[in-house]
Order: structure tokens, then C-alpha cells, then sequence
């Protein structure tokens, strides 16, 4: 049965027990608050590395203060008396008994390389989870003027703090995160809807238009029956079969996209109101698979970075694999803007990678002949 606290009884069960890595925290500042001389073996971490203020303010006095005499410090509390007055301007709250508490629950002292080791893998998920945020918030700023360029500007920003967690942490060969990817977001956009049957209609009524629009894939529409007629209209294209309501129908049938219920006099009459151009309402359909590409990828590596099981090991291969998804969309967006870039060399950073570049200059592709 449910424990029932009583009227003046503390609600502590509402408090999070801290996570493991604030006793890391806690073994490494009182390593270093015992022993200060052994901060020369700690390395990658920065005070932005810590989880609290408090210990982030810690780790800031400590690192900048001049070390004390080691004679000196055995006798008395000189240095760590500075270190907390430093500290305290940074944050409120800390006080000496807290600093002799840290130096009390550190277990062994010469392990302060591995303790910052563990804080900086600690530090890299939480990187990468607020990269990942931005990177959907972005995807759903209805606000923005340009929404797949500042789109994929957020990508190549994730893309950077997963490069550089692999400079810290190189990612070992098929090891990926144990964590199951979440699904796709099930698409519910009227406006898609309406605009992949005007991109069918008008394709099935302009079919010579198909050929300059290859870098739409079916799986850039949101429905299947979307999906398996764009297919249909670009088999029957690429045989130079005719195309009209008719053959795409008889097409879709023998593909099996009417057994699921699909009305075949619907359909017709979906492909038989073609409006404007076959080239708009692709781009508008690629557009929107690229922000959902973006989306899903975003949710995937937050749901690896989620999980404190997977190592900055498997954040890396599973970031990477699932940024790839976007590269893919992306050469395609710049194949149909006619932005594709001419491949520049990356060069390897120390700390932190700059965007990539995944794209060639797109060669030009000859129109299918004239019906």
C-alpha cells in the first residue's frame, strides 16, 4: 500500500535521489580540494562540464587559483578557504562543512583522471540532448522566414557537437546504442494531403514534368497510397508508357495499392484536377519530408542521449548513422533548389568539428524525350 505522509511530514519522496554522475562530481572536486596538485592530470573538462552551479564554481576556483604549497596545505585550511570565497561569488549556498564533505566522500584521490573522464562523457550527453532540442524546436518554429536553411544550420550544429565527442571519445566499430529508435511521427497535415493529390494530379496530366523532378522519392509523401502512386507514375515515365488516370489506376491496382479499401472512382477522380506545376508541389512535398527527416533524427539521438546506458561511444556511431538520413534528404533539396555546393575538404579540429560538407556539384541530367 501507498505511503500516505502525514500533514508535517516532509515530502522527500518528491526529491530525485542525484544522478550518479553528481557523486562523480562530488569524488573529483574532493580530489582535487585534498590533493590540488593533481588537477595537472585532469584534462578535458572545462567548469561547463559540471552538472550544478556549485560544483561548477568549484571547479572554476579551483582551476584558476594558484596551487598552495603542499606543506602548507596538510596544516592548515588557507587555500581552501579562498577557494570557497571564490566560489561564492559565482553562487550562493556552498559553505566550508560542504567542502570537507567532498574531500570525506571521495574514495581515492589518485582516481581524479577517471572521475573527469566520467564527467566529461556526462558532459558530451548532455550536449548532445540540447543540440537535438534545438534542432526540433527549430523544425516547428512556425516563425521562420527560411525554415530548411535554418533547419539544416541546426543540423550541421549537431553534426559539429558529434564531431567533436568523437575527437574526444573515438567510436569503436559496430558498437551502437542499444536503444530502440522511436518511430516516425505519424503524419496528420491536411494541407500535405491536399498538395501530394495535386502533385499526383498534375503529374499524371503533365508526364513529360516527371523526368526533371527524379530527386522526389516516394517516401517523401506522407501517405501510402500517395507513396505507391508517385511510384506508379514514375515506373510507367521511366518505361514511356502512356499515362493518364486510366493506365495509373490499372497501374496502382496491379501494384496492390487498391486492396486495403482504396475507392478506384476516388482515385480517378483524385488524378483528374491537376493545378499548377508538377516541379512546385515536389518541392513543396521534399521540403516537408526534410523537416520531418529532421524531426524523427532529432528524436532519435535524443532518445540514444536519453538513455544513460549507451556510452559516448555509442551516442557517436548512433548520432552519425541517423544524421546520414538528413544528408541523404539534403542532397536531394539542393539536386531541386539547384544549390548544390562543390565538395570542400573538412579539416579535423582539436576540439570542436565545423559544419560538413556532404554534397558535390550536381551534374546535369538529360529530359526524357518528348511523347
Amino acid at each position: 500500500m501507498p505511503h500516505t505522509p502525514e500533514p508535517d511530514e516532509d515530502d522527500l519522496d518528491a526529491i530525485a535521489p542525484p544522478q550518479p554522475v553528481f557523486h562523480v562530481e562530488q569524488a573529483l572536486l574532493g580530489a582535487l580540494l585534498l590533493n590540488p596538485h593533481r588537477l595537472d592530470d585532469v584534462c578535458g573538462i572545462t567548469a561547463d562540464s559540471f552538472s550544478t552551479t556549485a560544483h561548477a564554481a568549484l571547479y572554476a576556483a579551483i582551476s584558476t587559483l594558484p596551487q598552495p604549497d603542499p606543506a602548507e596545505h596538510a596544516k592548515n585550511t588557507t587555500w581552501l578557504d579562498r577557494v570557497l570565497a571564490t566560489a561564492l561569488e559565482e553562487t550562493r549556498g556552498l559553505t566550508a562543512s560542504y567542502l570537507h564533505a567532498l574531500v570525506q566522500v571521495c574514495p581515492w584521490p589518485s582516481h581524479a583522471p577517471a572521475y573527469a573522464r566520467m564527467v566529461e562523457a556526462e558532459h558530451a550527453r548532455r550536449r548532445l540532448l540540447t543540440a537535438t532540442e534545438h534542432l526540433v524546436h527549430t523544425v516547428h518554429d512556425a516563425s521562420l522566414p527560411h525554415p530548411v536553411q535554418t533547419v539544416l544550420a541546426e543540423a550541421d550544429a549537431l553534426a559539429a557537437v558529434v564531431d567533436d565527442i568523437a575527437n574526444r571519445f573515438p567510436p569503436r566499430s559496430g558498437v551502437l546504442p542499444r536503444t530502440p529508435a522511436p518511430p516516425p511521427t505519424a503524419a496528420d497535415d491536411t494541407e500535405a494531403v491536399e498538395e501530394e493529390q495535386l502533385l499526383l494530379a498534375t503529374a499524371t496530366a503533365r508526364p513529360d514534368d516527371i523526368d526533371a523532378v527524379r530527386w522526389l522519392l516516394p517516401d517523401d509523401l506522407t501517405l501510402p497510397l500517395h507513396a505507391g502512386l508517385w511510384q506508379c507514375l514514375t515506373t510507367l515515365a521511366r518505361r514511356d508508357e502512356p499515362i493518364d488516370p486510366v493506365t495509373v489506376l490499372w497501374e496502382a491496382q496491379q501494384r496492390g495499392l487498391l486492396d486495403d479499401g482504396a475507392d478506384p472512382g476516388e482515385v480517378l477522380r483524385m488524378l483528374a484536377e491537376p493545378a499548377g506545376s508538377v516541379g512546385h508541389w515536389a518541392e513543396r512535398a521534399l521540403r516537408r519530408s526534410l523537416l520531418a527527416t529532421a524531426e524523427h533524427t532529432g528524436r532519435r539521438i535524443e532518445a540514444y542521449a536519453s538513455d544513460s546506458a549507451n556510452t559516448p561511444f555509442q551516442l557517436v556511431a548512433g548520432a552519425r548513422r541517423a544524421l546520414a538520413d538528413i544528408a541523404a534528404v539534403r542532397t536531394r533539396w539542393q539536386h531541386a533548389a539547384g544549390t548544390a555546393p562543390v565538395q570542400q575538404r573538412r579539416a579535423a579540429p582539436a576540439t570542436r568539428a565545423g559544419p560538413p560538407t556532404t554534397t558535390a556539384a550536381h551534374a546535369a541530367r538529360p529530359t526524357r524525350a518528348t511523347r
